[in-house]
This record gives C-alpha cells, sequence and structure tokens, in this order.
C-alpha cells in the first residue's frame, strides 16, 4: 500500500482531510508578512494538537491544507481549535502590524465556515491541486481579465 498507516494502542488509521478556509469578508490579506506569520502560527498549532501537514498553501483570500488528523479528534474539533487559537494569533498579528486593527475592528480574521473533504487514495491528485493552485488562478485571471480601449480615441 502507498499510504503509510498510522498507529495508536489499538488502532490502525489513514485520516486525510483536504481543508480550506478564508478569511472574514474573503478580504486578500494574507500575503508577505501575514503569511510567513500565519503559516509559522498554523504549523505550531497543528504541531500542538499532533496534525501532521502534509501539504499547505496559502493563497491571498484562502488556505489550502492536506492533513493527517488522529482518529480521536474531529475535523471540526480541530478547525474549532485552529481557529479559536488563530483569535489569539490575530490578537499577535494586530499587535505586530498595526494596520490591521482599522480593516478588523472587532478583531474576527477568520470566517466562520470551512470546507473539508476525505481525501482516500487520491493524495497525490490533492496535493498537486495545492501545488499548483496558484499558477492556476493566475493563468484563469489572464484569460479572462478583458483589456477596454478608450471610447474617446475611437478605437
Amino acid at each position: 500500500m502507498a499510504n503509510k498507516l498510522n498507529s495508536l494502542a489499538h488502532t490502525k488509521w489513514l485520516c486525510k482531510y483536504h481543508i480550506v478556509f478564508i478569511p472574514k469578508y474573503r478580504r486578500k490579506a494574507i500575503f508577505n508578512q501575514y503569511r510567513r506569520d500565519l503559516r509559522d502560527y498554523i504549523r505550531l498549532l497543528c504541531k500542538y494538537k499532533g496534525v501532521e501537514i502534509i501539504e499547505g498553501h496559502m493563497m491571498p483570500d484562502h488556505v489550502h491544507l492536506l492533513v493527517s488528523i488522529l482518529p480521536k479528534l474531529s475535523v471540526s474539533q480541530f478547525m474549532g481549535y485552529l481557529k479559536g487559537k488563530s483569535a489569539l494569533i490575530a490578537l499577535m498579528m494586530f499587535d505586530r502590524h498595526a494596520n490591521l486593527k482599522y480593516k478588523y475592528g472587532n478583531r474576527h480574521f477568520w470566517a466562520k465556515g470551512y470546507y473539508v473533504s476525505t481525501v482516500g487514495l487520491n493524495e497525490s491528485t490533492i496535493k498537486k491541486y495545492i501545488r499548483d493552485q496558484e499558477k492556476h488562478d493566475r493563468a484563469m485571471y489572464k484569460l479572462t481579465s478583458v483589456e477596454y480601449s478608450d471610447p474617446f480615441k475611437g478605437k
């Protein structure tokens, strides 16, 4: 079997999930220093819960994670923990980056919901999707962007 089975005392398990979550109002807030800080905080929180990040990518307006979660921890518990502790992370980020206080006056950084799907045996496909999403989004933006001509200059 290509996928590595994990084990606890009386359990063999393979629980992998593709999770996507967004900042409040889907603001394009994850870039430069914020991106590095969030990445480090999310890695640290996952390490504390024993969650392995297999693949991850931060887009300007959402976060993709491919994670392996212990079977004793449900996805909703993990996301509640991650977003709950992210409130503390957001407070630390607000202290470090003062201009965020004006965008997020109520100090809520993440939106309420999230997307999750089980991975199963499609792990390589999902890894490739997460890795190549930014390239795909840029290519689609180039295809859909329309350059308008000046109506006052004729053509």
